[in-house]
C-alpha cells in the first residue's frame, strides 16, 4: 500500500515537473527573436548580483538590487507588455499550448507566393533587391539599421520599396513573422576571399548575414536579374521560379520529414 502511494506521488511530480517544463517551452518560443530575450538576460545578471551580493555580505548593493527586483516587477509588465498581450491573444485563440501548424502553414505559404511573386517581376525588371527572412536567430540588430515599416507582406510593397532612385531601395528589407519588418537595413559583408568577383554588395551581405545567423536572403542581381539565395554560408545563384518556390516552402514551413534535414538540393549553380 504504502509503496503505491509513492509511486502515485512521484507519477504525481513527474506529471507537474512536465507541464511546467512545458509552459516555459512554450513561453520562451512566444518571446523568441523579440526584444524580451535581451531584458530576460540583464533581469538573469541582476538577480545573480543579488543573491551573491548576499551570499559575500556585500549589504548596501543586496539592498540596492532587492528594491530593483521588488519594483522591477512593475517595470518588467509595462516593457514587456507587446510579448504579454501576444501570449493572452495566442491563449484565447487556443494556439498557445497547441501548433496551430495549418494555419501557419496557410499564412506562410502566403507570404512565400508574396515574395516569390516579387523576386521575379524584379528579377525581369533588373531591379536590384535584397530581402532577408528571419527564422531561429533574432535580427533585431539589423532591424535597428533600418527604417521600421511593421507592414503587412505584400508582393506590391516589396516590389515598391526597391523601385530605383526611392529613399528606401538602398539596403536590405527584412520579414519577420510574416511581416516586413524595416527596410534600407544594413547588413554585415562577407569577408570570403573566395567569393566571385563578379558579385556585387548586395550577393557579399546576402552572404554576409547567412554566416552569422540562419536566416534565408535572397538577392536580386541589377546587371543580370539573377535571382541567388544564401544559408548557412553557401551562396547558390541562378534559382528559377519555379526552385525558388519549392526551396522557400522546404526552409520555411515546418514539416517533420523537413527537420532532418541539413543540407540544401539545389538545381542553381552554387558559389562559394
Amino acid at each position: 500500500m504504502f509503496e503505491d502511494i509513492s509511486l502515485l506521488r512521484l507519477l504525481v511530480i513527474a506529471i507537474d515537473i512536465s507541464l511546467v517544463a512545458f509552459v516555459i517551452y512554450k513561453l520562451i518560443m512566444v518571446i523568441r527573436g523579440t526584444r524580451a530575450v535581451q531584458l530576460i538576460k540583464g533581469i538573469i545578471v541582476i538577480l545573480a548580483v543579488w543573491f551573491l551580493s548576499g551570499y559575500l555580505g556585500l549589504n548596501t548593493l543586496q539592498w540596492i538590487m532587492g528594491n530593483a527586483v521588488t519594483y522591477g516587477l512593475l517595470a518588467i509588465i509595462i516593457i514587456f507588455q507587446p510579448e504579454l498581450r501576444r501570449a493572452l491573444e495566442q491563449l484565447g485563440r487556443g494556439r498557445l499550448f497547441s501548433s496551430g501548424q495549418t494555419a501557419e502553414e496557410e499564412e506562410v505559404k502566403q507570404s512565400i507566393d508574396h515574395i516569390v511573386k516579387a523576386a521575379n517581376y524584379m528579377g525581369k525588371r533588373r531591379i536590384g533587391a535584397l530581402i532577408s527572412i528571419e527564422r531561429e536567430t533574432g535580427m533585431n540588430d539589423y532591424v535597428e539599421t533600418g527604417i521600421p515599416m511593421n507592414a503587412k507582406l505584400t508582393s506590391e510593397l516589396l516590389i515598391n520599396v526597391f523601385i530605383p532612385n526611392t529613399p528606401l531601395h538602398d539596403g536590405a528589407v527584412i520579414i519577420k513573422q510574416n511581416q516586413i519588418e524595416a527596410a534600407g537595413c544594413y547588413l554585415p559583408l562577407s569577408e570570403n576571399p573566395f567569393i566571385s568577383k563578379e558579385l556585387g554588395t548586395r550577393h557579399r551581405a546576402a552572404l554576409g548575414v547567412s554566416e552569422v545567423t540562419d536566416a534565408i536572403t535572397l538577392a536580386v542581381s541589377e546587371e543580370t536579374g539573377g535571382i541567388s539565395m544564401t544559408k548557412n554560408g553557401e551562396l547558390h545563384r541562378n534559382i528559377d521560379e519555379e526552385n525558388l518556390r519549392t526551396l522557400l516552402e522546404k526552409e520555411l514551413i515546418k514539416k517533420e520529414s523537413n527537420n532532418s534535414s541539413s543540407r540544401w538540393q539545389w538545381g542553381g549553380k552554387k558559389n562559394g
